[in-house]
């Protein structure tokens, strides 16, 4: 979250895990991300939240299950991106 006050207008995009430990979730990041950079990419990834994704998601973002091959998380950032270049 720090990372985010401090450059989110810099960033492209943040990948996070749902489930991150103790503290806020990864819903709470992505959100957090959008207030400061409302077009920033967001992709999360979870190995069981999948289904709390449309309620508690922020639009224009993917997730992608667990496991997961590093093609998958490649295509989803570019995807994302290229769809932001609409916008």
């Amino acid at each position: 979250m720090q990372l985010l006050d401090e450059q989110a207008a810099s960033l492209s995009g943040v990948v996070t895990d749902i489930r991150i430990g103790s503290g806020v979730d990864g819903w709470k990041v992505a959100q957090h991300a959008r207030e400061l950079n409302p077009r920033i990419v967001i992709i999360y990834t979870t190995g069981d939240s999948e289904v709390e994704w449309a309620s508690k998601g922020v639009p224009r973002s993917l997730l992608i299950a667990k496991p997961f091959a590093p093609t998958q998380l490649v295509v989803a950032i570019a995807n994302l991106l290229n769809e932001q270049d609409g916008l």
